[in-house]
C-alpha cells in the first residue's frame, strides 16, 4: 500500500468525518440533560429532608411525585427529539442510555418515598438518613459532571467521587440489613426496611451507571 493510499480514510473513517461534521452544536439536548440532572439532585434533597424529618415531613412526598413526572416530561422530549432529528450533538444511543440513567435515579427516589407511606413507616432510621445524604452527594456531582460534559471538559473528579460514594452507600446498606437481623425486630418490619434500603442502594448503583454513561461519551467525542 503507498504512503498516499495510507493517508486516504477508509470508508468507515469517512463517514465517521461526515457525521461528525453534520452534528455540529445543539444546545437543545445538553440543555435537557442539565434539566434533568438537576431535577434527579433536587429529588435527592427532597428525599433526605423527608426521611429526616418523618413522618412531620410527609408532604414532601408529594413534591418528590412533581420532580418524577417532570423526570418523565424531560426523558420523553429527549425521545420525540432524537425520533425527529436526523443528526445529534452525539451518538443518540448514548443521549438515550443518559437520560435514561438519570430518569432512573429519580424514579428510584420517588419509589423510596413512596414505601414511607405504603409501609406505614413511622420514623426513619438512621442507616436510611446516611444512605439518602450519600445520594445527596452522588446526584449533586453527577449534575456538575453533566454540565461539564456539555463542553467535553474533563468530568474525572466529579465521576470518581460518584464512584466513591456508591461505594459508601454499598457499605452502609451492607451494615444497615444486618442490623434489621441482629435486633429483635418484627419481621414485617425487617422485610420493609430491607425494600426500603435497597431501593436506596439502586438510586445510588443509578447515578454510578449515569456517571459510566458520561464517562463513555468523554472518550468517544474528546
Amino acid at each position: 500500500m503507498s504512503a498516499r493510499d495510507r493517508r486516504r480514510p477508509t470508508a468507515g473513517g469517512a463517514l465517521a468525518l461526515v457525521e461528525r461534521a453534520l452534528r455540529g452544536r445543539d444546545d437543545a439536548y445538553f440543555d435537557l440533560l442539565d434539566a434533568a440532572a438537576d431535577n434527579a439532585a433536587a429529588a435527592a434533597v427532597l428525599l433526605s429532608t423527608l426521611l429526616e424529618g418523618f413522618p412531620d415531613s410527609r408532604p414532601l412526598a408529594e413534591r418528590i411525585v412533581e420532580l418524577e413526572h417532570e423526570g418523565d416530561r424531560i426523558t420523553h422530549e429527549i425521545i420525540r427529539r432524537l425520533n425527529e432529528d436526523f443528526v445529534t450533538p452525539i451518538d443518540r444511543e448514548d443521549l438515550l442510555r443518559l437520560a435514561s440513567a438519570l430518569d432512573d435515579v429519580v424514579d428510584l427516589i420517588d419509589e423510596v418515598a413512596a414505601f414511607l407511606g405504603l409501609y406505614g413507616v413511622e420514623a426513619s432510621m438512621v442507616q436510611a438518613d446516611a444512605m439518602a445524604r450519600v445520594l445527596v452527594e452522588a446526584t449533586r456531582h453527577l449534575a456538575l459532571a453533566v454540565h461539564k460534559a456539555k463542553n467535553f471538559d474533563d468530568i474525572s473528579e466529579q465521576t470518581v467521587e460518584v464512584h466513591r460514594l456508591e461505594n459508601d452507600g454499598d457499605a452502609i446498606v451492607r451494615h444497615a440489613i444486618a442490623s434489621l437481623f441482629e435486633e429483635r425486630i418484627d419481621p414485617m418490619v425487617v422485610i420493609r426496611w430491607k425494600d426500603i434500603f435497597e431501593r436506596l442502594e439502586d438510586a445510588i448503583d443509578a447515578t454510578e451507571r449515569a456517571a459510566f454513561v458520561l464517562e463513555g461519551i468523554i472518550i468517544k467525542n474528546v
